[in-house]
């Protein structure tokens, strides 16, 4: 999947096959309020391990929320396809995508610390034009339709207005595998001397919320998949920030991406 492929640039129609945008942004909402509920309601539960790595965990409620949040949208929408962190289901090629992380924060989850979201974008003949992300614990709702000013709660907002580097907080991602911790250690060692303070919270997703609300001022990583940041991105755009992203020729589907206030320079 090519980065241009997945951007956020204008959508010349605001109204497809009698929906309007509201119609699948409802949708986005009332999946992603089921699915945090699922996760929040199973979050003090034992839980069960499908596969672990050295710097990951995949748990059965990832597979169990994407299928709810699967047959939430697919029900309302049959001819969609699904590209999920969980499995993709439909035609990949269909005019419209919906983009699901069913849980980013998959280990923060597992050991109970309460930072983690679900993230669902739609991508309509290969632009995103809606995003939603749900924060079950704080029960905060990001969410933007194409054209539009994002809300929080129903609460426009816009990114933060500093352009002092020294005064931001920044996310620095470290990602899952020894060779993407290995290449944004040096970047996490150089911001952290020059910004008022560096954040790595374990959820993408959520870094590009909070940049989008002005909670932070940048969020960098060297290896991220596109179902972590689709709808953060469109947040971010939206609310008048600026995300840079570019493949990773030495990992498949894989990216990097700058998100940030664009007022800033982050000398990258």
């Amino acid at each position: 999947m090519r980065a241009d492929d997945i951007g956020c640039g204008s959508v010349p129609r605001m109204r497809d096959n009698g929906l309007l945008m509201e119609d699948y942004l409802n949708a986005a909402e009332t999946a992603a309020r089921a699915a945090g509920e699922m996760l929040r309601q199973n979050f003090p539960k034992p839980l069960r391990v499908n596969s672990t790595t050295a710097h990951d965990i995949k748990l059965e409620i990832d597979v169990q929320t994407q299928q709810l949040i699967t047959d939430s949208l697919l029900q309302k929408f049959p001819d969609h396809a699904l590209y999920g962190e969980e499995g993709i289901v439909g035609d990949q090629s269909s005019a419209h995508q919906w983009v699901v992380d069913p849980l980013d924060g998959t280990v923060n989850y597992f050991y109970r610390i309460p930072h983690f979201c679900v993230s669902i974008a739609l991508r309509l003949e290969g632009k995103v034009v809606v995003g939603v992300i749900y924060d079950p614990m704080r029960d905060e709702m990001w969410s933007v339709r194409r054209g539009e000013r994002p809300t929080l709660n129903g609460i426009e907002f816009r990114v933060s207005d500093r352009t002092e580097l020294s005064q931001c907080v920044i996310s620095v991602g470290l990602a899952k595998t020894s060779e993407t911790i290995d290449t944004n250690l040096p970047l996490l060692q150089e911001m952290i001397h020059r910004v008022r303070k560096c954040r790595i919270l374990g959820s993408a997703a959520l870094d590009m919320a909070y940049v989008a609300c002005g909670r932070f001022d940048a969020y960098i990583e060297k290896g991220i998949s596109l179902w972590d940041i689709a709808a953060g991105w469109i947040l971010v755009e939206s609310a008048g920030g600026k995300v840079e992203l570019q493949p990773r020729p030495d990992m498949k589907d894989k990216y990097s991406i700058i998100a940030s206030n664009g007022r800033i320079d982050l000398g990258l």
